[in-house]
């Protein structure tokens, strides 16, 4: 039976896919031109047009200072995040617990609870500690939230890979941490760089926990953020914004089209 349906009678199809679409980046994009008023408020749509917000952001030793302390932090989260996330992924795909779906529901947790409980419970555990407003208790606080997304990622790439050929290089004397290494993970390397990418992304963007662990000299971009939306209608936070969108989407994006590339050029 041919179950072939004609573009035709999709059609509405395509306008409800397309509605959700915009429904969904409009907001974000209405920022980007936002950003590039010549207005002393935020305005759209705009009615001059000027760079001067850019030129404020990189000219602003706070605002490059905060931009520092949230590289740093999502950089550190990230070199700490993935290991720990693909040792986990590897363990439970490996090792076949009887209780593997409880511990990879534990490991998932931080997704579950409201990030302002995991700040709030951080705080005092770091202020008894004397960490509050320093880079490891927010790097710590952001590998909590990130792990979960690179366990996520690693586990699926780990489920179209073939086990066997693993226990075949172990059979001919090659430790299981130098079989890993060099069978293994070449071959997950996309879903491990996937991972690695939302870890960064995710301490990068991270918001709640900066709030109460972060400020002064210490404060991430996105507390800074926070603070000069509060305090006045910065236009500057508008360019920053623009920036940040281009940092989530323009990575991906090239990836998708270097693989597809890549693809096509096997095929021919």
């Amino acid at each position: 039976m041919d179950s072939y349906i004609p573009h035709r009678q999709r059609l509405w199809l395509y306008v409800l896919t397309g509605l959700i679409i915009v429904f969904l980046v409009l907001p974000s994009l209405i920022v980007v031109p936002m950003s590039l008023s010549g207005a002393n408020s935020l305005i759209f749509p705009p009615k001059t047009w000027s760079l001067r917000w850019y030129e404020a952001y990189f000219s602003s030793p706070q605002w490059q200072a905060a931009t520092w302390v949230s590289i740093k932090v999502a950089v550190l989260t990230t070199l700490l995040a993935t290991p720990i996330g693909t040792a986990a992924a590897y363990g439970l795909y490996v090792g076949r617990f009887a209780f593997g779906t409880l511990i990879y529901g534990a490991l998932l947790a931080s997704l579950m609870v409201p990030v302002i409980l995991i700040a709030i419970g951080a705080f005092f555990l770091f202020a008894q500690l004397g960490m509050v407003n320093t880079i490891p208790a927010l790097v710590l606080c952001d590998t909590l939230l990130a792990v979960p997304f690179v366990l996520v990622t690693v586990s699926a790439g780990l489920k179209g890979y073939d086990l066997n050929q693993e226990q075949v290089a172990r059979s001919l004397g090659a430790p299981r941490l130098k079989a890993f290494l060099t069978v293994t993970l070449p071959q997950i390397k996309g879903s491990v760089m996937a991972g690695a990418f939302f870890a960064f992304i995710i301490a990068f963007d991270e918001v709640v926990i900066a709030i109460l662990m972060s400020g002064g000299e210490g404060a991430t971009l996105t507390n800074l953020m926070f603070a000069s939306l509060r305090n006045e209608i910065d236009p500057t936070i508008a360019a920053i914004s623009s920036l940040m969108i281009m940092l989530t989407t323009l990575p991906p994006l090239i990836g998708h089209l270097i693989v597809l590339r890549r693809d096509r050029s096997r095929v021919s």
